[in-house]
C-alpha cells in the first residue's frame, strides 16, 4: 500500500512458535471458486454453554480462565457448517489484561492460544471436551486461578492437532478437513468496553492507532492463521492503522467494516472506506459485519464494486446493542434467505456476528449448499 507519509515500525514480532497443522489449500484460493461459510457470534454460543461474560475482557477472559469452553463454542460452530473459525482474540488486548497483572509474554501466549484453540474445534469438533494438555492448566476454575495459571503457559507449546473427523451436517469442505481459521484483531474501542467501536474518532492519531494494533497483530500472525480478521472497524483512520499495522506480518487480511446505513459508524462514505482497500494486494476481501442485516444489503454490493475483491459479509441479528444496560433491544432480523442476493452482488465469505448461532449458520449453510 502506499501513503503520503509511511508510520515508521513500531514494535518486533514475538519469536514465532511451530503452529497448529491448517488446510493446505489457501482462503484466497476457495474464494476464487465459491463462497465460504464463516461462523456466528461467539459470545452468544458462550453464553449458551452457561459462561459469564459480564467481565470487560469478554469472550477474551476464557482464553486464561476457561479456554475448553471457547474450543466447544468453536466446535458447534464447525458441526452447523461454518468453514471459517474466528478467533476470541476481538477483545484480547495487552492492556485489558494488565489490568489482570499478565505481562507481554503472558498476552502474546494468550494469543497465540486463540488460534490453536479454533485449530483443535477444526480439527477434532466432536471432540470438544476432550482435554488438551496446556488447556487443562488453565480451566480449573475463573477469577485469579485462572489468570494466574496463564503465567505458566509462558514456553509451552501445544499438542499438534489430528486429523479431522466429519460430523453430521457438516459442509462439504469441513468433511474434507477445509476449515480455516481467521484471527480476530477488534477495533481499538473494544479494548475501553464501553461501546466506542460503535462510534470511531476515538481522538488518536492514525500513528497512534497503529501502534496499539501491531503489537497484537504481530503475535496473532506468528500463530500462523489462514487469515487475520481486521473487524467492526468503525472509521477510515482506524482502518488505514491497522492496514499498517498488519503489512509485512505474513499472512493475508480482510477488511470488514461496522457500518450504519451508507456510512461508517464514524459518518464516513462507505465508498472512501472500501477504497482504502482496493489496491492492497494483502487484503483477500472487504465488506461488513455487526450491521443490520439490512443495511449489509447495500454495502455488499458497494464494497465489490468498488474494490473488485471478494465480498465479506456477517451482520449481527438486527437487534440494537445498548452499551449501558449491556443488553440487546429490538427484534432478530438475520434471514438465512438473504444469502442468495448477498452472493449475486459478490459476496464470497458469508455468517453472522453478535446473536447469530449455530442453528442460523446451518441455515446459512443449506442455503448455499442449495
Amino acid at each position: 500500500m502506499t501513503s503520503a507519509a509511511e508510520p515508521p515500525p513500531e514494535g518486533a514480532p514475538p519469536k514465532p512458535s511451530p503452529p497448529p497443522e491448517g488446510p493446505g489449500l489457501p482462503l484466497a484460493e476457495a474464494l476464487a471458486h465459491g463462497t465460504v461459510v464463516l461462523d456466528g457470534g461467539l459470545s452468544n454460543q458462550l453464553e449458551a454453554q452457561g459462561c459469564d461474560l459480564s467481565d470487560d475482557l469478554w469472550s477474551a477472559r476464557l482464553l486464561a480462565d476457561d479456554p475448553a469452553q471457547i474450543e466447544a463454542a468453536h466446535a458447534a460452530y464447525v458441526r452447523a457448517g461454518a468453514q471459517v473459525l474466528i478467533t476470541s482474540s476481538y477483545q484480547a488486548s495487552y492492556e485489558g489484561f494488565a489490568r489482570r497483572d499478565l505481562g507481554r509474554r503472558q498476552v502474546d501466549e494468550l494469543l497465540r492460544r486463540s488460534v490453536h484453540l479454533a485449530r483443535r474445534a477444526a480439527a477434532q469438533n466432536e471432540a470438544a471436551g476432550r482435554a488438551d494438555p496446556t488447556v487443562g492448566e488453565v480451566s480449573g476454575g475463573g477469577g485469579d486461578g485462572g489468570i494466574g495459571a496463564a503465567r505458566a503457559l509462558v514456553g509451552r507449546e501445544p499438542e499438534r492437532s489430528g486429523e479431522h473427523q466429519a460430523a453430521p451436517g457438516e459442509s462439504a469442505a469441513a468433511r474434507e478437513g477445509t476449515v480455516w481459521v481467521a484471527g480476530s484483531v477488534g477495533p481499538y474501542g473494544a479494548m475501553l468496553a464501553d461501546g466506542s467501536e460503535y462510534r470511531g474518532g476515538y481522538g488518536l492519531s492514525v500513528r497512534e492507532l497503529m501502534g496499539y494494533h501491531r503489537p497484537r497483530v504481530a503475535a496473532l500472525a506468528a500463530a500462523r492463521p489462514d487469515v487475520l480478521a481486521l473487524e467492526t472497524v468503525p472509521d477510515i483512520d482506524e482502518a488505514e492503522a491497522m492496514l499498517w499495522a498488519a503489512e509485512d506480518c505474513g499472512v493475508p487480511v480482510w477488511l470488514s467494516y461496522s457500518i450504519r446505513g451508507h456510512l461508517t459508524r464514524a459518518g464516513q462514505p462507505l465508498e472512501r472506506a472500501f477504497a482504502l482497500a482496493a489496491d492492497n494486494e494483502q487484503v483477500i476481501a472487504v465488506g461488513v459485519n455487526c450491521c443490520t442485516p439490512a443495511d449489509a444489503d447495500g454495502a455488499v454490493r458497494l464494497a465489490g464494486l468498488v474494490t473488485g475483491k471478494p465480498v465479506v459479509v456477517y451482520p449481527n441479528s438486527g437487534e440494537d446493542w445498548d452499551a449501558t444496560a449491556r443488553d440487546w433491544r429490538g427484534r432478530s432480523t438475520f434471514d438465512p434467505a438473504r444469502v442468495a442476493a448477498w452472493r449475486s452482488e459478490g459476496a464470497r465469505l458469508v455468517g453472522g456476528c453478535c446473536r447469530v448461532g449455530p442453528d442460523q449458520i446451518a441455515d446459512l449453510a443449506a442455503e448455499i449448499r442449495g
